[in-house]
């Protein structure tokens, strides 16, 4: 059926591109790190990258420590294919690609497969796993990108309208692009920083989503540059303002029925979803390195404006790590956790695989769900890591996070982190400069 399934979205790709006079098509993957990669095909060689693949160096998705070449195949999955809205002239198509060995068997390093391999473990257990993203980012004045403080547009607040959200023409046309690429959208706003926005993408499937992220940033970056200004998924680009989150809303569903779901009013989630969010609780610290995963993460997990900073969860605070939405409790398709600490910066792939096999594994191992903190946190609960050093270190002792990824993507993954934070220790910032070059 599935091999069937795929036949037909090959038909419908040749058939299209032929029709509408695609000349190129853009295949898509991700490094380890989440960076969008691409290179082009002609609509001439497209029928043999469907069939056969195309070959690509695989050092390509070690990031920023690439250490040798490798020969893999970059297979093109048909049924994410989707004309380029933003693109002049004739139509350019694009497909998301799963990166495979040249005997045909899964790469070890394709963060796309690491979600796969997930999502048919939750499979077989007869859940299948949705999520919902709410992006926050910023827009700046062009030409403020190199470094320079950089000059927000507007100093609209949380849901201002216009004429003070300067964004509001630029969300509608992002939006548009993103629906014309079978991406729906739930709602925008205006976020709570000078000239922060949020677009939120309705629940979809773990891997439809996470390619769905992939797309998003993309299509804002682009929109951005068509309208001369400069978008940002910093999670913490202003010093005294919010940082930009990506909050996920997650659910289990058996078949069409949500097993977060109750159907009482004082009890948000039934005895599975509070397993799940057990398993997210308990792993939370040493998956923090890939839901927020730059030195500059951390400048937003400690600096307030309702970023978690302790692992808890509630129904009704807002800086807590989990926030259990509880306004509809009676609507079966609205049960599900809010978890709050991932920066739009991460991973979408690695990050939904983590989370989803730490609450499979509070499931499967029955963990029990620890209170909830209603007020402060008690003086015990535990913190979130402090910066990219600790995080790093807690993620490469996770014997869930190499069970979950594989030994070659968490060995790369670290190496990228430890990378970077040698970088940071080595630069010396405007903040000491200022503070110690008066008195020492």
């Amino acid at each position: 059926m599935e091999d069937f399934a795929v036949d037909l979205d090959t038909s419908y790709v040749l058939r299209t591109v032929g029709e509408r006079g695609v000349r190129f098509v853009r295949l898509w993957f991700v490094d380890v790190m989440g960076t969008l990669k691409s290179f082009s095909v002609p609509s001439s060689e497209l029928e043999q990258a469907l069939e056969e693949g195309v070959s690509i160096d695989g050092s390509s998705l070690e990031g920023s420590v690439r250490l040798r070449e490798r020969d893999v195949i970059a297979k093109p999955d048909p049924r994410t294919f989707q004309l380029l809205p933003w693109r002049p002239g004739p139509p350019v198509g694009r497909m998301f690609c799963d990166i495979r060995l040249p005997d045909g068997e899964p790469f070890a390093g394709d963060s796309r497969q690491a979600l796969r391999t997930v999502l048919a473990r939750a499979g077989e257990l007869g859940y299948s796993f949705q999520v919902g993203c709410e992006l926050e980012f910023f827009l700046f004045a062009a030409g403020q990108e190199d470094g320079a403080v950089p000059l927000p547009l507007d100093h609209g607040a949380y849901f201002d309208l216009t004429p003070r959200d300067e964004g509001s023409d630029f969300r509608r046309e992002t939006i548009e692009h993103l629906e014309q690429m079978g991406i729906p959208v739930k709602a925008s706003h205006h976020e709570v920083g000078p000239s922060q926005h949020e677009i939120s993408l309705q629940h979809d499937d773990a891997l439809s989503m996470a390619d769905a992220v992939s797309t998003f940033r993309l299509a804002v970056k682009e929109v951005a540059h068509e309208q001369g200004i400069y978008a940002t998924f910093m999670p913490k680009p202003l010093e005294h303002e919010s940082g930009s989150g990506m909050h996920l809303h997650l659910s289990l569903f058996e078949g069409e029925t949500n097993v977060f779901h109750t159907g009482e009013e004082d009890e948000p989630l039934s005895l599975i979803g509070r397993q799940f969010l057990a398993g997210v609780l308990t792993h939370a610290r040493e998956l923090t390195a890939v839901t927020n995963p730059w030195v500059n993460s951390y400048k937003r997990l400690g600096g307030g404006f309702e970023a978690p900073e302790h692992v808890d969860w509630t129904r009704h605070g807002r800086d807590a790590l989990v926030r259990v939405p509880s306004a509809r409790p009676l609507r079966p398709t609205a049960a599900r956790i809010e978890v709050r600490s991932p920066d739009p910066s991460c991973n979408p792939y690695l990050a939904f695989a983590l989370l989803l096999a730490a609450g499979l594994r509070g499931i499967e191992r029955g963990y029990e769900l620890p209170p909830e903190v209603e007020d402060e946190p008690p003086p015990d609960a535990p913190r979130l890591p402090e910066d990219l050093r600790e995080a790093t270190y807690l993620f490469a002792a996770s014997e869930l996070a190499r069970e979950t990824l594989g030994d070659r993507l968490c060995d790369w993954y670290v190496a990228n982190q430890r990378r970077e934070w040698r970088a940071y220790q080595r630069t010396v910032t405007e903040f000491e400069r200022r503070r110690y070059l008066p008195i020492l």
